[in-house]
């Protein structure tokens, strides 16, 4: 079984900023996409960034220059540092991977529990 475990949200003021991390751990034969998604009170969950085991990397328009999406492969880990942070950016983040936990198995997809990332003054 595998897990994925969220740290790093909280409180901050408009223009701060936020580092959130993902570790997963488990039955991981390879890692072949981690991200992020959010999802605000009343709205759809939305892409955020997801990098790809081979560097290149996905933004959503609205966080492209302020929000850097950067992976540690040996530990299985991602982590979303978020600048210049928004009311908008308000939302329960929630760490995404996709993986094969055995050479035979498929694909699968995995979700962490959430964090909540409050911007507000």
């Amino acid at each position: 079984q595998v897990q994925l475990v969220e740290s790093g949200g909280g409180l901050v003021q408009p223009g701060g900023s936020l580092r959130l991390s993902c570790a997963a751990s488990g039955s991981i034969f390879s890692m072949y996409v981690m991200g992020w998604y959010r999802q605000a009170p009343g709205k759809q969950r939305e892409l955020v960034a997801q990098m790809y085991s081979g560097g290149p990397t996905n933004y959503a328009d609205s966080v492209r220059g302020r929000f850097t999406i950067s992976r540690d492969n040996a530990k299985n880990t991602v982590y979303l540092q978020m600048n210049s942070l928004k009311f908008e950016d308000t939302a329960v983040y929630y760490c995404n991977a996709r993986l094969r936990e055995r050479a035979v198995s498929p694909t699968n997809n995995y979700w962490g529990q959430g964090t909540q990332v409050t911007v507000s003054s």
